[in-house]
């Protein structure tokens, strides 16, 4: 199940990308917003980030104007490895090197287009390992003793 969650600068935007998670046949879970009235996006990152690190869903989808705000919230939970792209070869890339876990876009930065490369080069890259899981544990190690 991948999470998705926006503030209110990207709730089309959000709407568009779980319209076409869900034509791609992925299950999708929405953690708001549900409209265009003014919201805090660090409430959706942190809902989206705890859904993600707490097994409930297998990876997030989050945006806001950015994606700045909502990715920096969502990094706040522990075990949240979020990503900010505006172009698919970083996304396929935090994928194999870095094994984030959440997506973050920016409506105001991104278009749809674009963003669906986006998305499905995120979605389809794996995790490599080996020398990455080093770092990747080293990072989990620190986050944990602070």
């Amino acid at each position: 199940m991948i999470a998705i969650g926006s503030d209110h600068a990207a709730f089309e935007f959000k709407e568009a990308i779980k319209a076409y998670l869900i034509a791609r046949g992925y299950e999708v879970k929405d953690f708001g917003t549900c409209g265009t009235e003014r919201v805090d996006y660090c409430d959706f990152g942190f809902r989206v980030g705890e859904a993600v690190a707490g097994g409930e869903c297998e990876k997030g989808i989050v945006c806001c104007g950015t994606g700045v705000g909502i990715s920096i919230s969502a990094n706040k939970v522990k075990g949240i490895r979020a990503v900010v792209c505006s172009e698919p070869y970083s996304a396929k890339l935090s994928r194999e090197h870095n094994d984030t876990n959440i997506l973050a876009l920016g409506a105001r930065v991104v278009g749809i287009e674009l963003a669906k490369m986006i998305v499905d080069e995120w979605m389809s890259a794996k995790f490599e390992g080996g020398r990455h899981l080093d770092r990747i544990n080293k990072i989990a190690d620190y986050e944990n003793a602070h």
